[in-house]
């Protein structure tokens, strides 16, 4: 008994082993790309950095902006951006799950396969899409689409009248995938014996949905809620290669103007001090939608 209990904990120790040494990869690469970025980040926020030698100037980069009015009007089109994005990308994923249910196991795989596709899609070829599409040209096809009832040609992603909103159409109508496949997976997830019970009650459609879908989504939608203003707080891409931020600053996010301080003005101090106080807005959203919508949620 002896001999066996010291084998076993022999093993034991070789298992403990080889788990600390794969944790041991996940935490250099955790170290080398995530946690030494951010320290640098953060070091360079109180200096006017240079190649070749910087000078510490204290909170003077993070005084400047909240002075500037630049950060403000990006703080605020980034703001604007997300509350017309994320709630309609929420509600289109979960549309769409719901229609894809009642379809048979083939049928929800290839419109899971089609939805998903254009996530994998490279951004700047969606992009030069919809550029066509928003051509200011009577040959724009959207313009050749309000031509059809009479409005005149705009132009789209030149005025700042229509700029927002050309950004917002885009991206409701652009890829949904990843929410919509989330959302499936969590409808197939919920019991049959509620929609059981609930027949034998005579519940209809809707009070099934309001009563039993929602409420055991609430979970899912929490985690598509945090991610999706995560993700549109960072975002970058589309005004970028869209507008790249006009015109006159109508599309100019956060993510757009750090990356203008940093690589086209050179100004790497500030820009580091951008990106950690866009860190510490979007943490402190995230933890007030965890507080006030996370209260009841079980995961």
């Amino acid at each position: 008994m002896a001999r066996a209990s010291s084998i076993k904990n022999r093993l034991n120790k070789g298992d403990s082993v080889w788990a600390y040494g794969f944790i041991a990869v996940a935490l250099v690469v955790y170290a080398l790309f995530t946690a030494y970025p951010v320290i640098s980040a953060l070091l360079i926020s109180f200096q006017e950095y240079r190649p070749l030698g910087s000078s510490y100037i204290g909170i003077d980069n993070y005084a400047s902006i909240f002075e500037s009015e630049l950060f403000g009007k990006a703080l605020w089109n980034t703001l604007v951006y997300t509350l017309l994005t994320v709630p309609v990308a929420l509600i289109l994923s979960f549309g769409v799950a719901i229609m894809i249910m009642p379809l048979k196991k083939w049928a929800q795989t290839t419109f899971k396969a089609i939805y998903y596709l254009p996530a994998v899609a490279s951004g700047v070829a969606l992009s030069v899409v919809w550029l066509w599409i928003y051509d200011p040209m009577p040959g724009g096809i959207l313009n050749q689409l309000i031509g059809l009832v009479g409005i005149e040609n705009q132009n789209w992603l030149g005025s700042s009248s229509t700029s927002m909103f050309s950004l917002v159409l885009m991206s409701w109508l652009s890829s949904h995938g990843t929410s919509i496949i989330i959302y499936v997976a969590a409808l197939l997830g919920i019991d049959e014996s509620y929609y059981e019970a609930a027949e034998i009650d005579g519940a209809t459609f809707w009070q099934k949905m309001w009563h039993i879908v929602i409420p055991c989504l609430k979970p899912t939608t929490l985690f598509l809620l945090v991610t999706g203003v995560i993700g549109s707080f960072q975002v970058f891409q589309n005004a970028y290669l869209m507008t790249g931020g006009g015109p006159d600053h109508s599309t100019t996010m956060v993510g757009l103007l750090i990356f203008d301080t940093a690589f086209k003005y050179f100004e790497f101090g500030k820009a580091a001090a951008q990106s950690l106080v866009l860190a510490l807005i979007i943490g402190i959203i995230a933890f007030i939608q965890f507080k006030f919508l996370g209260k009841d949620v079980e995961y």
